[in-house]
């Protein structure tokens, strides 16, 4: 595969051109529909309304919003000036977004109203009240320095802010010309994304990603997936992930395709669309297909115009696997693997390989990316079936996290080689299996045990729905094995009856030594469960049981 040279403005400007009345995105839920033509046009008043307000290349723009229609216009407006979009998860709560404004240097906010529980106006007021007092794109924020715009993202007016009409009438105060000029001197291996890794073990740091790393990674993941000009991706996981931005935007917009957006996921939402705008593909999490197929109204609707779409973010069990390509009618349905670090495609399963390798394994080397299983301590190449740290190298390695050259250099060799921090086997056949992650490692009297193996075995019983395995602090063997459990509704099981499923079937020392059942996991923002507040409940719940560690 040749790797694209183009910038997300360039590519956009390619099919605007070449295919102008082509589709571009959809919202069925309002019948909203932008043209390639009719969108760029959009994008270049957006980018001129930024510029009219002192926006500069290389100015970090945030932007903090669920999937709302402006969110991918923002992203391209952004690129075509060289500016840099930070995304924000729209989970963060106030220290979480006052981290992030600090640390990104973020010139520029667009926010949306908000989302769930989480009123964004009312927070970022609560942060920045300059916001209430000062004219508009002249803030000067005491705790906010770099701080000069904040953008809502909608129709309605708030005090200090723009709002997005506003902005795109500012920018016929803009000369095209003006425009013309910054586009011609952004080069595709310029940065022009953040993103923040979830920091399950410490602060998120911002990943920068050039339009060469999102753009051919998205291309890449089309061309895995056999994408033609004829694809209609519904989009229902959040934007501000790779798994939006790039996975789905950026395969759909190298191919020339259609985005057909929900703002958020909803499974009869996602039903309803998938028959609507009779979609081709789509892409979700294992647990959102579950919900899907799940759903008690599912038979109601016509799948049947799917083909294709990426499962990521967790292995999915085989049974689902089977009926989302059976009942979903989703043969080519695929596996993506990788890092936000890696843009994120690292490796893939591809639609020739069968259920068993699709639910089991994450597939093999993306397209012009080399992949390689290091032991962790001595560096050396592990042979097929030994497990080991997985890395890789290529066009796809971030540029490095922003302001931190310290925590780059741990992660990128002087060769390139990216260190994932995952661990992971090779079969003979050359698919990579993921088994657990470094730091989840647990090290019981100088053996060393990964959790996803037990959890992976203990997804055996039926009664389970959710198993985290973590470390529990031991005076006499450093740690000892726990597992964290929670039971499908109206399902019951006891602790004895778990160790008994285990005994024979794995090493004495993997089987949990202690078993909780819980209603909750503590998460990151994105969604990611932090084993370290587990490994550190553990001892509270063992208390609270009576039960002595040893």
């Amino acid at each position: 595969m040749q790797l694209l040279d183009f910038t997300l403005g360039e590519i956009l400007e390619k099919w605007a051109f070449e295919t102008p009345e082509k589709e571009f995105m959809v919202y069925p839920d309002r019948n909203l529909r932008f043209t390639y033509a009719k969108f760029n046009e959009r994008v270049d008043n957006l980018a001129k309304g930024l510029l009219y307000m002192g926006v500069k290349p290389g100015d970090k723009v945030g932007i903090w919003a669920k999937n709302v229609p402006d969110w991918t216009t923002f992203m391209f407006a952004t690129a075509k000036i060289g500016a840099i979009l930070v995304t924000i998860n729209t989970s963060y709560k106030l220290s979480e977004l006052e981290y992030l404004l600090k640390n990104a240097d973020v010139n520029t906010l667009c926010l949306a109203d908000g989302y769930r529980d989480s009123d964004f106006v009312k927070m970022i007021f609560d942060l920045v009240p300059e916001l209430k007092q000062q004219a508009r794109g002249e803030l000067k924020s005491e705790k906010f320095p770099e701080l000069k715009n904040v953008i809502f993202i909608g129709q309605e007016k708030h005090r200090g802010m723009f709002n997005t009409a506003e902005l795109i009438l500012l920018g016929n105060h803009v000369d095209d010309i003006e425009l013309e000029s910054i586009k011609e001197s952004i080069k595709c291996h310029d940065v022009v994304n953040m993103q923040y890794t979830s920091g399950t073990t410490g602060f998120p740091k911002g990943v920068m990603l050039t339009h060469h790393n999102i753009l051919n990674n998205g291309f890449a993941t089309g061309q895995c997936m056999k994408y033609t000009s004829d694809e209609r991706l519904l989009v229902c996981v959040p934007m501000f992930h790779c798994f939006g931005c790039v996975l789905s935007l950026c395969s759909v917009v190298t191919h020339g395709a259609t985005l057909v957006f929900n703002e958020e996921f909803d499974p009869l939402m996602v039903l309803a669309s998938v028959q609507k705008e009779k979609c081709t593909a789509l892409n979700g999490v294992p647990t959102m297909f579950i919900a899907e197929l799940n759903h008690p109204m599912f038979d109601m609707f016509d799948l049947s115009s799917l083909r294709t779409g990426i499962m990521a973010g967790a292995l999915c069990p085989i049974e689902t696997m089977n009926q989302v390509m059976t009942r979903m009618y989703m043969k080519d349905v695929i596996i993506v693997y990788g890092l936000t670090e890696t843009s994120p495609g690292m490796t893939a399963t591809r639609t020739h390989n069968s259920p068993e390798v699709r639910s089991t394994t994450v597939g093999f080397e993306f397209p012009n990316v080399e992949v390689k299983i290091v032991h962790p301590e001595t560096g050396k190449e592990c042979p097929a079936g030994e497990q080991g740290e997985i890395c890789c190298r290529g066009y796809n390695v971030m540029k490095g996290y922003y302001k931190n050259p310290e925590a780059t250099k741990n992660v990128i060799d002087e060769d390139g080689w990216l260190h994932s921090g995952d661990l992971a086997v090779k079969t003979k056949d050359g698919f990579y299996k993921i088994t657990g992650r470094i730091k989840d490692m647990i090290i019981r009297g100088g053996e060393n045990i990964y959790p996803r193996e037990i959890e992976n075995f203990l997804y055996q019983l039926p009664q389970i729905e959710t198993v985290e395995v973590a470390g529990v602090p031991s005076p006499k063997y450093g740690e000892q094995v726990g597992a964290f459990i929670r039971l499908k509704e109206g399902q019951s099981i006891t602790e004895e009856e778990i160790k008994d499923f285990c005994r024979g079937q794995i090493a004495r020392f993997k089987i949990p030594k202690y078993i909780f059942f819980v209603k909750e996991f503590p998460m990151t923002a994105s969604g990611k469960i932090q084993k370290y507040l587990l490994s550190k409940q553990s001892v509270e719940m063992c208390k609270a049981k009576g039960i002595e560690i040893i």
